[in-house]
């Protein structure tokens, strides 16, 4: 089992759990209250700062339930933490964008993430012609 250093910017956030068996998601808190109105921008701070294992790194994402319950939108739709941001003062931040008039609580369960290996390195190499089957050029159905 791998072992991640995880630093907390706020005591009155809940501490990270990892729930065996019902999701290899983990929910991450508003570590301070945040009001935002329709159409403002702000980053969300999460209170916590880790140390991932070599040659990992961290895909951030909204809970299922954060357009619902908060009205916002994340930024950029999928945060990426390399290893790298890594410092003791390296908070993660969700970017959003406020759909409505809001406010998140302290504690309150914005996202999640997950840890996952680094993609492995490439080399592309120019072809003439591809072998795999022709769809089409649109999706699955050609279809346009």
């Amino acid at each position: 089992m791998e072992q991640i250093k995880v630093k907390y910017f706020s005591d009155e956030i809940e501490k990270l759990t990892y729930i065996d068996g019902k999701s290899d998601w983990i929910d991450l808190r508003a570590s301070e209250e945040v009001s935002l109105r329709q159409g403002e921008f702000k980053l969300i701070p999460l209170g916590v700062a880790m140390e991932l294992p070599e040659g990992y790194e961290a895909h951030i994402v909204p809970r299922s339930s954060t357009y619902k319950n908060f009205g916002i939108i994340q930024a950029n739709h999928c945060g990426i933490v390399d290893g790298s941001y890594c410092g003791d003062n390296d908070m993660w931040k969700m970017p959003v964008i406020a759909m409505r008039d809001t406010v998140i609580h302290v504690n309150d369960r914005i996202c999640q993430f997950r840890i996952m290996e680094n993609q492995p390195k490439l080399c592309f190499k120019e072809v003439e012609y591809l072998e795999g089957a022709d769809r089409g050029g649109f999706g699955s159905t050609g279809k346009q």
